[in-house]
């Protein structure tokens, strides 16, 4: 972590973020969803800078952003990802995107294949009083070595313990088992059934979600 800084977000930093929250994680399977990144941020980056900006961490490596962790301390104070969809459909206009729709038409036929086969999807946000805090963390290729997605960590459990916050839950994808990994080094730990993500594709294969959850107790000292 020796040229690693980590620090909270100010607003002079929205459109350098905007910029690496197009490229980060590009290449894993978390990476690839419709391919519009204005309606993305508007669902997974924005709200985050908007309505608890104090829970936004970046990380800075030679004076570049690496890296980015936005969290919230109480989920049910976000708006849930089904409303946030929604708006962002409307405001973006993307059932007029060619390649949006196809993203939309490939969802429709996952969860038709899945009620054939009665399979699990994915149902809306996760709701829990013993995990009610929520994080969602980015690091980009050249930020991956650094230290930076541990700093980012260290600040957010800073944060939880802030707050006397109870727990804290996540949720990635099972195919993505170098997230997964890192997760567990921090101190979550799987939780609950790993059900389909409708739409969801990496090198073609179809993706699952997975949710962990951290404790307080577990929480790093």
């Amino acid at each position: 972590m020796t040229n690693t800084l980590v620090r909270t977000y100010e607003p002079s930093d929205r459109e350098r973020l905007n910029a690496l929250f197009a490229r980060a994680g590009a290449d894993s399977p978390s990476g690839e969803l419709w391919g519009h990144a204005a309606s993305e941020r508007a669902i997974y980056l924005n709200p985050y800078l908007d309505l608890e900006p104090r829970s936004v961490f970046l990380a800075e490596a030679g004076g570049e952003l690496v890296g980015y962790l936005t969290g919230c301390l109480d989920s049910a104070a976000l708006p849930s990802e089904d409303e946030r969809m929604n708006r962002a459909i409307t405001e973006h206009r993307l059932m007029r995107r060619p390649r949006v729709i196809g993203f939309f038409a490939r969802a429709v036929l996952d969860m038709a294949w899945a009620k054939l086969r009665r399979q699990e999807l994915t149902s809306g946000g996760f709701a829990d009083p013993r995990w009610p805090a929520h994080l969602h963390i980015n690091v980009a290729p050249e930020g991956r070595g650094t230290g930076a997605a541990d700093a980012l960590m260290a600040a957010w459990f800073d944060r939880l313990a802030e707050a006397g916050s109870p727990g804290c839950h996540l949720q990635t994808l099972v195919e993505n088992t170098r997230a997964v990994r890192f997760f567990e080094r921090t101190g979550f730990r799987p939780h609950g059934t790993t059900p389909l993500v409708p739409g969801i594709r990496h090198e073609g294969r179809k993706m699952h979600q997975l949710t962990m959850v951290r404790p307080k107790a577990d929480a790093a000292s």
